[in-house]
């Protein structure tokens, strides 16, 4: 059985998003992150979007896959905005508050 593929692992050595962005330098966070909430073209379901990141697009897809997975929801990234499926504002801005950004909630 030493050739079966590996299906899960309790390994905890891979690195969290939020110590590989505060070790990259050129990041600006004191410019805060703008969210808001979408409605239009979504069949009454609401989203979330955030934009404002300061990343380069490597590090913006570890942040957004990392938001994906605390939120369990979909996202997407379209140039510089993010878009979260559903409303999940209080949970992104707990998660972007403990890798350090600044977020501005806009509109209601």
């Amino acid at each position: 059985m030493s050739s079966s593929k590996l299906i899960y692992s309790t390994d905890k050595t891979t690195l969290y998003p939020a110590k590989i962005i505060r070790g990259t330098s050129g990041i600006k966070k004191d410019i805060p992150i703008t969210m808001s909430r979408l409605f239009n073209g979504r069949k009454g379901k609401g989203g979330t979007r955030l934009s404002g990141f300061h990343l380069s697009r490597i590090e913006l897809r570890k942040l957004v896959k990392h938001l994906k997975q605390e939120c369990c929801s979909g996202s997407t990234i379209k140039k510089d905005l993010v878009e979260i499926q559903g409303d999940k504002r209080d949970k992104v801005i707990q998660l972007l508050t403990e890798m350090g950004f600044s977020t501005i909630e806009v509109g209601s």
